[in-house]
């Protein structure tokens, strides 16, 4: 066989692998979206959907892991090549690490279904994770088009997300002074929060890896962030 049909064949096996990584990230881009509009919605029938759904999320990134580690058991690969099949799998695990936090919100949203609403905090939560969406997006598409420059501007805006969620952690914990009887619901809300800033994250993580792919190096410099106003914590960070 020659090099040649060798390599064609990887780039057939690579792009398939690929092609599998953006249809998880579309896919997660849709739960986030579902999770946080169920939650503002009160949608019950929304959150048992995208609960459902994240098997399949889980399945795919089985899927990528055990085709990306074929490619490279029978490739082969030169370094370059390497980076590449390596960086389907890191992508993928934040993908499913997402898909995770939209399932958890959607959970959540069961219980708070169940008590009054805390004025406009769910709404507040959804625009929250539009920011978030559309960080991932960029980030899948950068790690299509191999662009750096469009995944160092994600890797800024995760910032945003650091002062929407310390915002929203004041405003809860105001609402909590004010009436205990929203100790409960606010706590809720502060965790579905939490995940949301969790995905901007992992969508950070993902920026970051398609700079070393492009570059073969990593960001120098420390990724921006602000000080988090809480150090509360829970099972499902």
């Amino acid at each position: 066989m020659s090099n040649q049909h060798i390599l064609s064949a990887f780039d057939r096996d690579l792009e398939t692998v690929q092609a599998m990584v953006v249809k998880m990230g579309g896919m997660v881009e849709a739960a986030i979206h579902d999770a946080t509009t169920a939650l503002e919605m009160r949608d019950e029938e929304l959150a048992n959907d995208v609960r459902k759904r994240d098997k399949a999320v889980d399945a795919l990134e089985e899927q990528i892991n055990h085709e990306a580690a074929r490619l490279i058991a029978l490739r082969a690969p030169a370094a370059s090549d390497l980076r590449v099949a390596l960086s389907v799998i890191k992508i993928s695990a934040s993908l499913e690490r997402v898909g995770d936090y939209a399932k958890n919100i959607a959970k959540r949203s069961h219980v708070l279904m169940t008590m009054p609403a805390i004025n406009e905090s769910a709404g507040a939560i959804r625009r929250m994770s539009r920011t978030v969406e559309t960080m991932l997006n960029d980030a899948i598409d950068s790690y299509i088009q191999r662009d750096a420059k469009l995944a160092a501007d994600v890797r800024a805006r995760d910032i945003e997300v650091d002062q929407m969620y310390n915002a929203l952690f004041r405003e809860f914990l105001t609402y909590m002074l004010e009436d205990p009887r929203n100790i409960t619901a606010c706590m809720h809300l502060h965790f579905i929060a939490k995940n949301v800033e969790r995905m901007g994250d992992h969508a950070t993580s993902i920026a970051e890896q398609v700079i070393y792919l492009v570059t073969g190096e990593t960001p120098d410099e420390a990724r921006p962030k602000t000080e988090s106003v809480t150090a509360f914590t829970t099972a499902e960070d």
